[in-house]
């Protein structure tokens, strides 16, 4: 694949992007624009540019903006967190985005429900190649955390038991997913979406205006269900942080 020149990398909490930070070299000063900081630097080889988006689609949507007005991002990759939706989809388990829907977009009767007013898409769908290598990068990424007793055991820990990679349909919205009714309302209107979260359709539909890449990897630290937010610090801090470190390290890899 032809490579971006500069590639933004956006995580919405700090405790998701810290060990992203810790691996960047800087190149030049951290910028603050519209709120954010913004560092520059190399990451894997890459040059990047990687930023703090904080919580919800408007945030992300801001922030992406400016990755690619501001700092001429060519491609932008999100990673973090999301609540499982899938039947299939366990805590511990990666779900890379195939397309990406905004679940709480409604501008029905004028508009199909879910569609974006004015440009006939609901489903906003990730750049092919970059999802290709992340997929490649998740598999490797899980399979590395199972190698060895040691691994295995600290997932037992977090009653994460055998994690798989998953492609498909990611759901956002404005709203944290923490409820049984709500999860199934979601599942019976879109039973083929896999997970949900707070950003990633949002970045989707921004850089589908500019015409720029985009792909975006979480790891379901919950089940969106009534014990979402019982799990969701402690997987943070043990395991997504270092998910999203070591898949992004292995995509951003050579051919």
């Amino acid at each position: 694949m032809t490579e971006p020149s500069r590639l933004g990398i956006l995580c919405a909490m700090q405790a998701e992007q810290q060990m992203l930070l810790q691996q960047l070299i800087p190149t030049q000063p951290q910028r603050l624009h519209g709120k954010r900081v913004y560092h520059r630097g190399r990451l894997h080889g890459h040059e990047v540019v990687m930023a703090l988006s904080g919580i919800g689609k408007v945030a992300a949507a801001t922030s992406a903006t400016s990755l690619i007005a501001e700092f001429g991002c060519d491609a932008l990759l999100f990673t973090g967190t999301a609540g499982g939706l899938g039947a299939a989809v366990k805590i511990g388990d990666i779900v890379v985005a195939r397309d990406l829907l905004q679940h709480d977009l409604d501008a029905s009767p004028l508009f199909p429900r879910y569609e974006v007013p004015l440009t006939g898409t609901s489903r906003f769908a990730a750049d092919a190649l970059w999802s290709a290598r992340l997929l490649l990068a998740a598999r490797a990424a899980i399979a590395g955390a199972l190698h060895g007793a040691a691994g295995q055991a600290h997932l037992k820990l977090l009653d994460i038991d055998a994690p798989r990679v998953h492609h498909g349909l990611l759901l956002s919205g404005d709203r944290f997913v923490g409820g049984p009714a709500d999860a199934q309302r979601l599942r019976a209107a879109l039973p083929d979406a896999l997970a949900v979260d707070m950003e990633s359709a949002a970045v989707a539909q921004v850089c589908a205006d500019y015409g720029v890449a985009f792909a975006a990897v979480r790891s379901i630290s919950d089940r969106a269900d009534a014990d979402a937010h019982l799990d969701f610090d402690r997987f943070t801090t043990e395991v997504a942080r270092h998910y999203s470190a070591e898949v992004l390290r292995l995509a951003l890899l050579p051919d």
